[in-house]
């Protein structure tokens, strides 16, 4: 082959290798380094992603494998954790206690408004949980499932499921140091590309993917006295009802995390799955959710 076509046919070969390694994952302990196509102009958030549920494969994205705080987006994982309990009861009822509720006015976070004495079942804590976003809610479960015989003990019990699980998913660069994503950067941190996997796994999930996708629900407490307490919860998600398509997922906000979002949409029998994480406002993070599945199409 004369040296000029050997050129020729090299940058073709080239060219060729980067647009189908564009759209696979990296296995684990493989540089991750491969390109991918860029998100569209516009877009504020510092990580983003668009993948396909159905492979996996990376549509679009920038710094897909950089850490970043994860803000209440962690509660995906926490509903994960206690979906797959072995034996789960969704009609258990768990009570509602002081504690739960001191927790998040003390950490000023967002709350299902849990009274206590109230009495609640796993499924309905599990809609206060995703939809109102509620940590008096993530406190509660993680007090209910996780094993040991102090509260103190039970939430970091659960919390290490929550890491193991990361592991068993293969989710690199994830650590959990919190059942609401209330702790620390160092310690609750998250790629892109392992939290658009996490959601594509959670949506396998048909509770889970059927408490997303709700905008609002009511639902009825027992009060300590036998009474009825009805609790209405609206999804944070403003994407849902407002996106042809869009089937969930899960917001997220704190200063170090900024504006994020996961969200999910699904077209003509595929799911496509996102995340923006760190994007310039709360507004942002929807046009940014808006701008991606627009090029998607």
């Amino acid at each position: 082959m004369r040296s000029g076509a050997f050129s020729s046919w090299a940058r073709t070969l080239a060219v060729g290798l980067v647009a189908t390694s564009a759209f696979l994952a990296p296995a684990p302990g493989v540089a991750e380094t491969a390109p991918i196509p860029r998100v569209p102009a516009g877009v504020t958030a510092a990580g983003a992603i668009l993948i396909d549920q159905a492979d996996g494969s990376v549509l679009m994205g920038r710094a897909i494998y950089t850490e970043r705080p994860m803000a209440s987006t962690t509660k995906i994982m926490t509903a994960v954790v206690v979906l797959e309990t072995p034996g789960l009861d969704l009609d258990a009822r768990i009570p509602v206690k002081s504690v739960y509720h001191r927790y998040a006015v003390w950490k000023d976070a967002s709350t299902a408004h849990l009274h206590t004495g109230d009495s609640l079942t796993v499924r309905q804590l599990l809609y206060g949980l995703l939809l109102p976003s509620g940590s008096d809610a993530a406190y509660a479960l993680a007090d209910r499932f996780g094993h040991g015989s102090t509260r103190t003990a039970r939430t970091a019990e659960f919390i290490s499921r929550m890491n193991a699980k990361a592991a068993e998913l293969g989710l690199s660069r994830t650590q959990f140091g919190s059942f609401d994503g209330l702790a620390p950067t160092s310690t609750n941190h998250i790629t892109p590309r392992s939290l658009a996997r996490l959601a594509s796994y959670a949506l396998g999930n048909e509770q889970f993917a059927a408490i997303v996708r709700t905008r609002t629900t009511s639902v009825p407490g027992w009060t300590a006295s036998g009474g009825r307490r009805i609790y209405t919860w609206e999804n944070t998600n403003q994407l849902l009802g407002r996106y042809w398509g869009v089937i969930g997922v899960k917001t997220g906000t704190t200063t170090p995390a900024g504006a994020c979002l996961v969200f999910a949409i699904t077209r003509g029998g595929r799911t496509l799955v996102g995340v923006v994480l760190h994007s310039a406002s709360g507004d942002a993070r929807y046009r940014d959710a808006r701008l991606i599945l627009d090029a998607a199409r």
